[in-house]
């Protein structure tokens, strides 16, 4: 009974729990979630530059940004799945330890005596392995009973938007006044901290004795993380494809948007480097309001079916607004429209399909939601680009809504079903 037991994650004996109690263990996995996403906006804030003073022309640095993506694609479920088997300790520790490897090849690539453009590339083969917001989507959906868990990940859009913020303003601070290579630098220190606060502090487990030991039945033979079939079983679950679907369609085409965003500003808006900087921490501050206060609220008041139809519409009305906007002016107009459609999806959705899923398994259908956003950076250069030169900016616009009506009406027609979290 769930009287008995408490909410899931609250009735773990203290010793499984380690040195932090439960609120502990949270405090410190938005902390180390924030950490991980600034020094990752000051990577994305140098690297053009790196790539640039290197000799990279734009398709070459396009192949740079792939090879990211595409490594954070595959990475992202296998990532997952490995949370699950070797729980919450090892996944942050592996993740930060990655993200030290990352940086320190991106430092050397600084160095005019070494290989600059084959170690920036080589730099690209730890994004594999960091998904730390995936390690801490976990905690977070360990921890929290079902009914709390939409505000509780939704805080960690307060965690994203001081990645923003923060990151790309050190990260243009810190090259500007010590140097290229001083924002990978001072990188490494962060996450060689964070790798040590992970192992120390971070509980080996948040899943609880009774479904670590559903995960690794005695006598039985060992799962293995690399196991593709355990993956994509997690789709194949009742309600679980239809959700999955909605997440990857409905925000593709303002995925690709935000993809192409740089060219935009710089072609369309005809924005400079600091005006196109204040727009992004203008994103950041939205989705830090929308994201970590707007949607915990409504998820109290509302149910998440509701909630998905909600940002389904706001993606149709926000795409009609772009489809017809002239200025940044009307840009800016836009985008708290945006913010709040794919906060709202992406919070919604992660909720319903952890609860769709048991308990061992929530750290790979985590892993699966992770890879959409690298499958957006994937494919979004090459799509948009032919779009934007094709068509212009508006049909961006277009597609938003014509992709989000045929969603809406799919929805209304055979609504999203309430599940109950599994039993723990």
């Amino acid at each position: 009974m769930r009287g008995a037991r408490g909410p899931r994650g609250q009735g773990q004996p203290p010793s499984k729990m380690g040195a932090l109690d439960r609120p502990g263990v949270l405090l410190l996995t938005y902390v180390l979630a924030a950490l991980e996403l600034t020094c990752l906006f000051m990577q994305f804030s140098t690297v053009p530059y790196l790539a640039r003073r290197l000799g990279l022309d734009s398709i070459a640095f396009g192949y740079l940004q792939t090879i990211f993506g595409v490594l954070q694609l595959l990475g992202g479920p296998v990532f997952g799945r490995f949370a699950d088997q070797r729980g919450a300790r090892a996944a942050f520790t592996l993740s930060f330890l990655a993200a030290s490897a990352l940086f320190g090849l991106l430092a050397a690539a600084c160095s005019p005596a070494l290989p600059g453009v084959a170690l920036l590339f080589a730099s690209r083969l730890p994004s594999a392995l960091m998904h730390t917001l995936p390690a801490a989507q976990m905690v977070i959906t360990d921890l929290t009973p079902p009914e709390e868990r939409p505000e509780a990940l939704g805080r960690l859009g307060l965690c994203f938007g001081v990645g923003v913020i923060l990151g790309s303003l050190l990260g243009g601070t810190l090259s500007t006044a010590c140097g290229i290579h001083c924002p990978a630098l001072v990188a490494i220190a962060a996450n060689l901290l964070g790798a040590v606060l992970s192992f120390t502090c971070i509980p080996t487990s948040t899943k609880g004795a009774s479904v670590d030991a559903q995960a690794t039945p005695p006598g039985g033979p060992k799962a293995s993380v690399f196991d593709l079939k355990a993956i994509t079983r997690l789709l194949l679950l009742p309600g679980v494809l239809p959700v999955f679907l909605i997440k990857v369609v409905s925000g593709f085409p303002s995925g690709i948007f935000m993809v192409m965003f740089s060219i935009i500003s710089m072609d369309f808006f005809q924005l400079e480097a600091v005006q196109a900087g204040y727009l992004m921490s203008y994103f950041g501050v939205l989705q830090m309001v929308i994201q970590g206060l707007v949607i915990g609220r409504l998820s109290n008041r509302f149910s998440e079916g509701t909630l998905l139809r909600a940002s389904v519409l706001a993606f149709t009305v926000t795409g009609l607004a772009m489809a017809l906007m002239s200025s940044v002016f009307h840009f800016c107009l836009v985008v708290p429209g945006l913010v709040f459609s794919l906060c709202t999806l992406n919070v919604v959705t992660d909720s319903v399909l952890t609860k769709a899923v048991s308990a061992s398994d929530t750290g790979t259908m985590l892993g699966l939601c992770a890879s959409v956003q690298p499958l957006t950076r994937t494919l979004g250069p090459t799509l948009g680009g032919f779009l934007y030169h094709g068509f212009g900016v508006a049909i961006f616009g277009h597609v938003q809504v014509a992709i989000n009506l045929l969603v809406l009406l799919a929805l209304w027609r055979k609504p999203v079903p309430q599940e109950r979290d599994k039993l723990r």
